[in-house]
């Protein structure tokens, strides 16, 4: 009786660490989130990104946390991933950063060492923050715009004579044209971070039926 009544107190004082730590790690894993959909470099696809990254964390707690004490258990879950293949390429090296920074959380407090790991994530966070985020966004090389709009309204040349004050440089690359309407890929080089928001207003202004795509060039044309 008394080793049972011993062996429930463990489970008890082991039960109230792990539900911390898996809250630190939760809030932790949403700072994260936070962090990289204000401050990436990528112009599309943050928020669907973003959102997987407290997941990932809080899958991994849970994968250590299982698996940390059985020896069978780890093998067992070693030769099942074994067999997984991803097929989904990563777009941008970025999203590599952020994807282990969210592994390294789950295995930082499933491992029980919160505090260490809190430090060293808030760290990168500010060295991210300093030196590599999107406050230095007018460096990023070249983005292609993806403008589709109706003929009679405006003309090609007009079009990139009204662009040519959000950018350093601008230059056509492909022009679809119907009876109806035309669509334009052009590649720019961009003035600052508000440069989006100016683009999209402008050519809004020209035709308010117009739509618009940003995404960064990886293309050498």
């Amino acid at each position: 009786m008394q080793e049972l009544l011993a062996f429930e107190q463990t489970g008890q004082m082991e039960l109230i660490p792990t539900l911390l730590s898996f809250l630190l790690c939760m809030i932790m894993s949403f700072i994260l989130k936070a962090f990289y959909i204000r401050r990436s470099f990528s112009l599309t696809g943050k928020n669907h990104i973003g959102s997987i990254l407290p997941i990932l964390s809080m899958v991994v707690f849970l994968v250590i946390l299982v698996v940390k004490s059985s020896l069978a258990l780890s093998l067992g879950l070693v030769g099942a991933l074994s067999i997984v293949r991803f097929r989904t390429p990563i777009k941008e090296p970025e999203e590599l950063v952020y994807l282990f920074l969210a592994i390294a959380i789950g295995l930082g407090y499933a491992a029980g060492q919160a505090f260490i790991t809190s430090i060293l994530v808030l760290s990168i966070l500010t060295i991210i923050f300093f030196f590599l985020s999107n406050k230095s966004i007018s460096n990023v090389s070249e983005y292609n715009l993806i403008i589709n709009w109706r003929k009679d309204f405006v003309s090609i040349q007009n079009l990139m004579d009204e662009l040519k004050p959000f950018v350093h440089s601008i230059k056509l690359i492909r022009l679809d044209s119907s009876s109806d309407d035309s669509t334009a890929t052009i590649m720019v080089s961009p003035n600052d971070n508000k440069f989006i928001d100016a683009i999209t207003d402008k050519v809004q202004i020209l035709d308010d039926k117009s739509t618009i795509s940003f995404f960064e060039s990886r293309t050498n044309w």
